[in-house]
């Protein structure tokens, strides 16, 4: 719903959205040096200032141990692969805990194709792209932002991803614990203003200003802010005019922020790499020191006589070079160092090993080597899952869950799926990412275990399983599509077609 506030009401509105916007940015900016340090020697390639809007030179002349950097491209790609696998259903519903048994197949396949519906947006989409930058910004500073918007009519998806830096961001932490108060700080040109906010209307003194100079840009605060009654409110302005450019109420906050884990009165995340900054920085020096000494070992130190015609400034230690000296000088001669900085081989691999497991890496190489047996994948498998445990069950709740209800509010306002209503008790929603299917297999694993171990007792103990139950539960357990599962009638045609058969068996042996 979009509103036109009047002059009084937008200087009002931006007079208290700033004063939570200056509340914002002062917790924000303590922890500005520590996500530089982060970012300079983890992910150097990427935005080098976050203390801005803008973008800044990254400072890779800095930045001589690349150990951080590839640990960090590692896990931001093993999550992606693992928690939202690109064109590879990692959700999905089934029906809920009021749903009777034998009507459960025939939902379970309509909320297949529903599930189906909407993995072919994200597939068409650009999650894949913006999801994976969010999960570098994850591992690197422990906090990230997904732009989630509908897609312009006519394109391909109904979904428009973008991944938010930190820089152009200020978080507040609402009473749920959750990051739902949200400023958005960027500079705009008027054409940018144009597409976002079509309907805004600027002073033409303004407008007329912006023309004159098409890469003229305004700073434009993007403020989400809950209302208290279950939606958000979503105000757009010219922070430094009072201009507003759309105010509007929304169901759901399009800016979904997550951590990777966070300390009791913090309201930034921490990240693996805040963890192993000391020997990051630390193994790089020594790197640096190791080079240094390298340069030292090829030029060597050398010494001469002042002896009135020796230049240094004319030397050039090149081969097939003369030097001139003075008759009875000795001339230039080498310096013996007084030792070797022989320390990359007792810290470098110490610490290149911490870092390696502060970041996973150790555990992310060796899951897919040819020589590890099956046993061995599953233990490994299960012990990343426990080591992640606690950052999936945040990532479930601060960015899975927000973003397939986003998904499936702006599907059902397009109509391209039914209504529904996620609560549990008629419609569930499932996960089937890899790492949340290994609970759900190891338990179906002990189920069929046990099955077996009936099976071997007889048919006595046979008695006593609900084989029609246990087919549902395995199925959901599994994540097999529910239209394989049977419907009461059908069960009740392949039983008496399997009567049928079995009496024309008996009737084709009598005649023989």
């Amino acid at each position: 719903m979009l509103t036109q506030p009047t002059i009084n009401d937008a200087a009002e509105t931006v007079a208290r959205l700033n004063a939570r916007f200056a509340t914002a940015s002062t917790l924000k900016d303590a922890w500005l040096p520590l996500w530089q340090e982060c970012y300079q020697y983890s992910l150097p390639n990427r935005v080098s200032s976050v203390t801005g809007t803008g973008y800044s030179r990254p400072r890779m002349d800095q930045v001589y141990d690349g150990t951080a950097a590839d640990a960090v491209d590692q896990l931001a790609s093993s999550m992606l692969s693992q928690l939202t696998p690109p064109w590879a259903r990692w959700f999905g519903f089934s029906p809920g805990s009021q749903i009777p048994a034998d009507d459960q197949p025939q939902l379970g396949a309509a909320l297949d194709e529903i599930a189906d519906v909407m993995q072919n947006h994200f597939d068409l989409s650009n999650f894949a792209i913006e999801a994976h930058q969010c999960y570098l910004d994850l591992v690197t500073v422990g906090t990230a932002c997904l732009m989630f918007e509908p897609a312009p009519l006519g394109d391909t998806s109904a979904f428009k991803f973008t991944a938010v830096p930190l820089c152009q961001l200020a978080l507040l932490e609402g009473p749920g614990g959750r990051l739902d108060t949200v400023f958005r700080a960027s500079d705009m040109t008027l054409a940018i203003m144009d597409s976002r906010f079509h309907m805004a209307q600027l002073p033409e003194n303004l407008r007329e200003k912006l023309k004159k100079d098409q890469d003229s840009t305004v700073q434009v605060i993007e403020a989400v802010v809950p209302t208290g009654f279950g939606d958000y409110e979503y105000t757009a302005y010219i922070r430094q005019d009072n201009i507003i450019l759309c105010n509007a109420r929304l169901p759901r906050n399009p800016f979904i922020c997550f951590r990777w884990l966070k300390a009791p009165g913090e309201v930034y995340g921490r990240s693996p790499v805040m963890k192993a900054l000391p020997d990051i920085k630390t193994a790089n020096k020594v790197v640096e020191l190791v080079l240094k000494n390298a340069t030292i070992a090829v030029t060597g130190i050398w010494q001469a006589e002042d002896d009135g015609i020796l230049n240094p400034a004319n030397i050039k230690l090149v081969p097939g070079a003369i030097i001139p000296k003075a008759a009875g000088s000795k001339g230039l001669t080498p310096l013996e160092a007084p030792g070797k900085f022989d320390v990359s081989q007792l810290m470098l691999n110490d610490m290149r090993a911490r870092i390696n497991h502060a970041l996973l890496a150790d555990q992310l190489t060796m899951i897919n080597q040819p020589m590890m047996s099956a046993t061995e994948v599953l233990e490994r498998s299960a012990a990343m899952a426990r080591i992640l445990g606690a950052t999936y069950g945040r990532l479930q709740s601060e960015f899975l869950t927000p973003l397939l209800m986003q998904a499936i509010s702006i599907l059902m306002l397009r109509e391209e799926i039914p209504l529904m209503i996620l609560d549990g008790t008629q419609v569930k929603l499932n996960y089937r990412s890899p790492l949340a299917r290994l609970q759900s297999n190891f338990e179906a694993t002990n189920t069929l275990n046990w099955l077996r171990a009936v099976d071997s007792l007889g048919p006595a103990a046979k008695m006593s399983v609900n084989y029609k139950d246990a087919v549902l539960w395995l199925a959901k357990s599994m994540g097999a599509p529910m239209e394989l599962i049977a419907t009461q009638q059908e069960q009740m045609e392949s039983g008496i077609q399997h009567f049928v058969d079995a009496i024309s068996e008996i009737g084709a042996a009598g005649q023989e």
